[in-house]
């Protein structure tokens, strides 16, 4: 298999291709304007920009079949403290880049649960049901949740289980976290990352580990990307159908969103994979891999660079405006306009982060949670 010390090549670079893009999509030099690929969907739906998170979070499932190998993927004392430790990091990471830099805020108002927190639960989770399940049981055990989950969303959400105040993962998260510690971009407190939601999403997890054992034992071939590409459609298809019924959404994320964006990550991981481990043609992927060998470093750098830029402001006319806006007025907008500026200050600050990651990777520094 073509690998660059003891690495997966095609891993890194999808990776690296989802980070980037995960930093471009988060920091628009405007909300007001931004192409609508490059936004989410209001509620139910599937843009590019809603693949970026169940992908990372289909790479955290792959990752882990191979970074649990030297455990021999079986549960000992050794791999749930593994597990453990880097469940607690993650999650302790996700809520100081959620008060950096406002480390005198009221933490009674303290959002608990978002993006690296729920990576962490369903990494915890996931990795330990991997671990503990039979490998011929792990597709029965996702089909059990997946069902379980809308089961459960279409028995106890009331006449419109699946709308934004009627849906049963609200008012779990509402029980567990309290109204003032969920996000408040909706509208309403109601959080997209909250923990009745982590179910499925521990699901998106067990199914890259699936693809991450496929890849990982034997030889890079062909008959492999056949086999994934096969997968995914399967997977892809189902989600649309399910869809009919119960409708893809992330907020919820929902079982059909499982199976429909696991199916596209498949889609686009097989061709990687083809190009870079069975073709060993790598050099295109070159700047993604940069990317993927920090990418969890990567992404928590880019929240806090972008925090900083919010938290410095400058003087500006009359008045005194943030040096994240001072750069998309004052540099952005002249330069492409509104909408094509918004996209120039994202790519930019990708490439600051980038251009650290470059530095990491020259001097060969993984920086691991």
């Amino acid at each position: 298999m073509a690998k660059r010390s003891g690495r997966l090549v095609s891993l890194d670079i999808f990776r690296g291709l989802t980070v980037a893009f995960m930093i471009i999509v988060n920091n628009p030099g405007s909300w007001e304007f931004v192409y609508s690929p490059l936004r989410h969907s209001k509620w139910n739906g599937c843009t590019p920009t809603d693949l970026v998170y169940p992908f990372f979070l289909f790479i955290v499932g792959m990752s882990t079949w191979y970074s649990l190998k030297k455990y021999r993927n079986e549960i000992n004392r050794s791999s749930i403290l593994r597990i453990f430790r880097r469940t607690v990091a993650i999650f302790v990471v996700g809520l100081f880049l959620t008060i950096f830099p406002d480390f005198g805020m009221d933490y009674s108002t303290l959002r608990i649960m978002g993006v690296l927190q729920r990576i962490a639960l369903a990494y915890g989770i996931g990795s330990l049901i991997c671990l503990a399940v039979k490998r011929d049981y792990l597709w029965i055990l996702v089909a059990i949740l997946l069902l379980s989950y809308w089961g459960i969303l279409a028995v106890f959400g009331g006449n419109d289980p699946y709308s934004l105040g009627g849906n049963f993962a609200l008012k779990v998260d509402i029980a567990i976290l309290g109204k003032n510690h969920l996000y408040n971009g909706f509208g309403i407190p109601f959080e997209p990352e909250g923990l009745f939601g982590t179910i499925p999403a521990v699901c998106t997890v067990i199914i890259g580990y699936f693809i991450g054992e496929m890849t990982g034992k034997g030889s890079a071939s062909r008959k492999t990307v056949i086999k994934i590409i096969l997968l995914g459609a399967a997977a892809v298809g189902l989600g649309y159908l399910w869809n009919m019924i119960f409708p893809i959404n992330k907020p919820l994320w929902t079982s059909s969103y499982v199976l429909y964006t696991a199916g596209i990550a498949m889609g686009v991981f097989s061709i990687i994979y083809l190009i870079a481990d069975v073709f060993k043609f790598q050099a295109f992927g070159t700047f993604f891999m940069i990317f993927g060998t920090n990418a969890m470093f990567s992404y928590f750098l880019a929240g806090i660079w972008i925090k900083i830029l919010l938290f410095i402001h400058i003087q500006s006319g009359t008045g005194k405006i943030s040096l994240y806006s001072w750069i998309y007025n004052k540099v952005c907008v002249p330069i492409a306009g509104n909408l094509n500026g918004s996209l120039m200050f994202a790519v930019i600050q990708m490439l600051i982060i980038w251009g650290v990651a470059l530095i990491l990777y020259r001097k060969k520094i993984m920086i691991r949670l």
